[in-house]
């Protein structure tokens, strides 16, 4: 199993109100989405890993957010944050803090919903279709601006998770190897492994796909 991941540490507060840990796995690298993602004019689509790991990086610090029906986004509802990411496998996994205080209609809706049933949905700007004729539109490059909550049944990858610890302000950290958990700081080296393990070739033959011109690129 390989593991790249990229984190950023934030200062552990004992018994923070509106820190309530959670884990998630955000989409699947490498294989077709479940059915289209909203934007993608029809078309299902996959995110080569390359892509996902050079994306890596600007995941961090994104908000995720949910719209009340579950169903879908809603940008200005922003109710926590993203700490780390990593891919494992064909899973790109997430962590990070939902501010429970703020927001504790969505920790009702995760604790007292059916296990199981919350999944997440990524959303996207610049993504790069490598042939916007096929019938599965390849994505070769993406930045993240964020990610939501909402049901599994709805998110474009069936096979998304959102789970929140059983006790507040414990460490999003602990399950990363720790030769494996690059820390995000000003020394700008975060994306260094990405760089190593994926080296970045001329993009031949590609077009973008600007997310503005159907409102949004997301699940």
């Amino acid at each position: 199993m390989k593991l790249e991941a990229m984190a950023v540490t934030l200062p552990e507060v004992a018994g923070h109100p509106n820190r309530a840990p959670f884990t998630g796995v955000l989409t699947l690298v490498g294989e077709p989405s479940t059915k289209p993602p909203s934007g993608a004019r029809g078309h299902r689509v996959i995110l080569t890993r390359r892509a996902a790991l050079s994306a890596l990086p600007s995941l961090l610090g994104m908000a995720v957010d949910y719209a009340p029906s579950w169903d879908g986004h809603d940008s200005r509802r922003k109710c926590g944050i993203i700490t780390h990411a990593d891919v494992e496998g064909s899973r790109l996994l997430v962590a990070g803090y939902l501010f429970a205080k703020d927001f504790p209609e969505v920790e009702r809706q995760v604790r007292q919903g059916v296990p199981g049933t919350m999944g997440m949905s990524w959303e996207l700007a610049d993504a790069h279709v490598e042939d916007m004729r096929a019938e599965i539109w390849t994505l070769t490059r993406a930045t993240f601006t964020g990610a939501a909550i909402l049901l599994r049944e709805k998110a474009a990858y069936r096979n998304t998770s959102f789970e929140l610890a059983a006790a507040r302000c414990r460490s999003t950290m602990t399950r990363l190897a720790p030769a494996e958990c690059v820390q995000a700081g000003a020394t700008g080296h975060s994306r260094d492994r990405a760089r190593v393990a994926f080296p970045k070739r001329p993009l031949r033959k590609e077009q973008t796909w600007n997310h503005q011109q159907a409102k949004t690129w997301s699940r």
